[in-house]
C-alpha cells in the first residue's frame, strides 16, 4: 500500500538532518511525503521530537497530543514518534500516550521503514538511501552533520544522556556527502554537531576539525562554509588559520560560552575560567580580523547571584557579540545539576535577568548593524517575500541571524545566487541594501 506521510520536525538543525534522511527513505519505497505541512495531508504522521529543555519537551508533547487527536477524529491512520524526547522518555511516553502506534528513539528511527514495508526488498532499497537526503532547506544551502553525541560533562546539559558519546563520521564520508550535495546545487554548508571541536578524537585520536574544514573548503563548488556549536575548552586553534586562509570559510564562529563568572563556570563544570574565555575571544579577533562571533548564554543557573549576573552583563557590554542567544536555566533530571544542586533562583528572577540581558544585546546588535550602513557585502538570496528579496551576508546563518532586504521593484535577482550589495539602512535584525 502506498502511504502519504507528514513528517514534522521539532528542535534543532541536527534533527532536521535526520528528518531529511528519513524523507529520502520514504521516497525510496515510493511514499508521498510532506515536511512540516501547514495542514495534514497524509494518512500517517511522524514527529521528530526535541527533548533538550523544559519548553522544548512541552512543545513536542503538545504536538504529539495534537496528532493523536487527529487520529481519534479519523484524520490520520497512524502516528509515529521519534527523536530526542522519545529516546529519553520512551517507556514513560508509551504509558502516557498509548494512542501513538510506535515510539522510536534518536538512533533506531530507521526501523520506521521496516515497519511500513511488507517486503525485504523495499526495506533494502531504503537502507541503501541512508546517506542520501531530501533537502527541506532552499536548494542552495544545507546543514552538514559531522558527528553525533557529546563527551562533555556540563552540569546542566541532558544532551549526552540523549545522544550518548561523541561519534565522528569519517572525513571521507563527509567530503563525499559534500560532493554529492554540490552536484544538486548546494553551495553553502552549515557545519553542525552537538560539539564541533571534539570532532575526530574518537575516530582518529586527535582533534581533526581544522583538517576536515580544509578538505571541505578545497571541494569545487563550495562557496560558503559556516561553523556552528563549538566548545571553548581546548579549542583547536589551527582552525583559525583555516578560517583566515580560505575565502569560502566564512569569518563566523558559533561558540556557546554560557557564562563568564568563575563561580558559575566552575559550578557549570565548563572547565574554563573567565580570563581564559576573554583570552580566547581576543585570539579569535586577532587571528581572524572582522570575525563574527555568535554565542549562547545562560541565566538563573543554581547559585547564580546578582553579582554573578552583573558580571555577565558587563562581559556582554565589553565583548560586543555580533550575535547572541540566551535562555533561562531549566532543571533536567539525570544531569549533574539536577542531582547535586537546588534550583534556587526564582523563576521571576530568571525571567528578569533574561530580559535585561537580551535588552542589552539588542542595543549592541542595533549599534553593530548601524555600522554596516554604506558598506558593501557579498550576499546570497534565500527567497522572495512580498516586496523584497531576502538575503544574507557571510556573517549571517539561516534562521537565526540578520537578513538583508532588497526591493523586488528595483532588481531582477535569482534565489540561490550571490550579489554585491551596499547596505543603505539598518534595523535591529534587518539590513536594507541596493545591488552594486
Amino acid at each position: 500500500m502506498k502511504h502519504t506521510i507528514d513528517v514534522i520536525t521539532m528542535g534543532c538543525s541536527k534533527n532536521l538532518v535526520d528528518s531529511e534522511n528519513l524523507l529520502r527513505q520514504f521516497a525510496a519505497i515510493g511514499c508521498d511525503f510532506h515536511h512540516n505541512p501547514e495542514v495534514l495531508h497524509g494518512d500517517i504522521a511522524v514527529i521528530n521530537t526535541c527533548g533538550f529543555i523544559g519548553d522544548a519537551k512541552e512543545e513536542s508533547i503538545n504536538q504529539i497530543l495534537s496528532l493523536v487527536e487527529h487520529k481519534a477524529a479519523g484524520q490520520l491512520k497512524e502516528v509515529y514518534v521519534m527523536g530526542c524526547l522519545s529516546e529519553r522518555y520512551r517507556e514513560e511516553l508509551k504509558a502516557e500516550i498509548p494512542e501513538v502506534d510506535k515510539f522510536y528513539g534518536k538512533f533506531d528511527w530507521k526501523d520506521i521503514i521496516k515497519d511500513l514495508t511488507t517486503t525485504d526488498s523495499l526495506a533494502a532499497v531504503a537502507c541503501n538511501a541512508l546517506n542520501a537526503r531530501v533537502l527541506t532547506t532552499p536548494k542552495h544551502y544545507a546543514y552538514l552533520k559531522i558527528s553525533e553525541g557529546c563527551n562533555r560533562t556540563c552540569a546542566y546539559c541532558a544532551i549526552p544522556l540523549i545522544t550518548g558519546k561523541h561519534q565522528s563520521r569519517s572525513i571521507e564520508d563527509i567530503v563525499s556527502e559534500v560532493e554529492e550535495l554540490v552536484k544538486i546545487g548546494v553551495h553553502e554548508f552549515q557545519i553542525i554537531a552537538q560539539e564541533l571541536t571534539f570532532y575526530g578524537v574518537d575516530r582518529y585520536g586527535r582533534q581533526c576539525l581544522p583538517e576536515l574544514i580544509e578538505r571541505i573548503a578545497q571541494t569545487p563548488g563550495v562557496e560558503w562554509i559556516r561553523l556552528h556549536y563549538a566548545y571553548p575548552t581546548k579549542f583547536p586553534m589551527e582552525l583559525l588559520r583555516v578560517i583566515r586562509e580560505y575565502k569560502n570559510v566564512c569569518s563566523y564562529l558559533d561558540i556557546a560560552l554560557q557564562h563568564i563568572s568563575d563561580h558559575m563556570l566552575t559550578r557549570m563544570r565548563r572547565h574554563i575560567t573567565k580570563q581564559e574565555t576573554i583570552d580566547l575571544l581576543t585570539k579569535f579577533r586577532e587571528e581572524v580580523p572582522g570575525i563574527t562571533i555568535r554565542t549562547t548564554l545562560m541565566v538563573g543557573f543554581p547559585g547564580e547571584t546578582e553579582e554573578d549576573f552583573e558580571e555577565l552583563m558587563e562581559f556582554v557590554r565589553l565583548a560586543r557579540f555580533d550575535r547572541m542567544g540566551a535562555f533561562a536555566y531549566s532543571e533536567e533530571e539525570g544531569t549533574y545539576a539536577g542531582e547535586h544542586y537546588e534550583d534556587d533562583v526564582p523563576s521571576e528572577v530568571k525571567q528578569d535577568r533574561l530580559d535585561r540581558l537580551m535588552q542589552l544585546q539588542e542595543q549592541i546588535a542595533a549599534e553593530l548593524s548601524a555600522e554596516k550602513v554604506g558598506k558593501i557585502f557579498r550576499i546570497i538570496i534565500d527567497r522572495v517575500e512580498e516586496d523584497y528579496y531576502i538575503g544574507r551576508t557571510e556573517f549571517d546563518s539561516p534562521e537565526v541571524d540578520c537578513e538583508v532586504l532588497v526591493s523586488t521593484s528595483d532588481y531582477q535577482l535569482e534565489v540561490g545566487q550571490f550579489y554585491e550589495a551596499r547596505i543603505t539602512a539598518a534595523e535591529e535584525f534587518d539590513l536594507y541594501a541596493e545591488i552594486v
